[in-house]
């Protein structure tokens, strides 16, 4: 994987406030791990379907860290997730991994 999470789209969100900005990285710190972590009970379960849906929250949260391909990679899992295909796992783990480290250094 050559992307690497990044806040360009935070900091034009945020458009010079800071406090808005440690915000709205509060939220992700908070939310990712939960969703993470219902995302995988509901993969490991078979729960493609559920999957899918916890897929759809976090490919926002993936855009968000400037992740393009990544966010397609989301995209095309979250499709196959609905039709009981789950071959793109290990790629959308890899891209989970990168913003869970990435959220520990921020």
């Amino acid at each position: 994987m050559t992307e690497t999470p990044n806040l360009i789209y935070i900091k034009e969100l945020a458009a010079g406030s800071t406090d808005f900005e440690q915000k709205l990285i509060g939220i992700v710190k908070r939310e990712f791990p939960e969703e993470q972590n219902e995302f995988l009970t509901n993969y490991n379960s078979k729960a493609f379907t559920k999957a899918a849906e916890n897929v759809h929250k976090l490919k926002h949260k993936i855009g968000m860290f400037g992740f393009e391909s990544g966010y397609q990679i989301a995209i095309d899992f979250e499709e196959g997730l609905k039709e009981n295909n789950p071959s793109l796992f290990a790629e959308f783990m890899l891209i989970l991994e990168s913003i869970e480290n990435f959220l520990k250094t921020i």
